[in-house]
């Protein structure tokens, strides 16, 4: 039998507050989804100012990587490519910049997901909140 790391409620914690602290330095309104490596949520943060429609692109983006076990953005890139038949995956809806995969040991413990800023600073917080954990 084999085991395997798992998030807990103080590594969420310390994922939301990085991110957060990301987004706030940069007066970023954004959404922050956190979700365990079967793409379930485990926090959803909406900053003051965050779109409505955030809190649904962030959880999704979240999923995607959790999932895919990569970043939500090599999705995009594929479809952006000329592959638009992807966009008939199954279980998968959250194929933009800003989803990436929490990764220990070869495993992907889940992935945190970001909207509401233009993708590529979606991703910055995603990561920054991820480097708290310091893996």
């Amino acid at each position: 039998m084999k085991n395997k790391s798992a998030l807990e409620l103080v590594d969420v914690k310390r994922i939301a507050s990085a991110a957060e602290a990301e987004a706030l330095k940069n007066h970023w309104a954004v959404t922050i989804a956190i979700v365990d490596d079967g793409g379930h949520l485990l926090w959803l943060q909406r900053l003051d100012g965050a779109p409505a429609i955030s809190s649904h692109i962030a959880p999704a983006k979240a999923h995607t990587a959790a999932l895919g076990q990569r970043e939500s953005k090599v999705y995009e890139d594929v479809i952006n490519q000329g592959r638009v038949s992807f966009l008939s995956a199954p279980a998968i809806h959250g194929m933009l910049e800003g989803g990436v995969p929490i990764l220990h040991n070869g495993h992907c413990l889940g992935a945190v997901g970001v909207s509401g800023v233009k993708s590529s600073e979606d991703a910055q917080i995603a990561k920054a909140g991820i480097a708290a954990l310091v893996l």
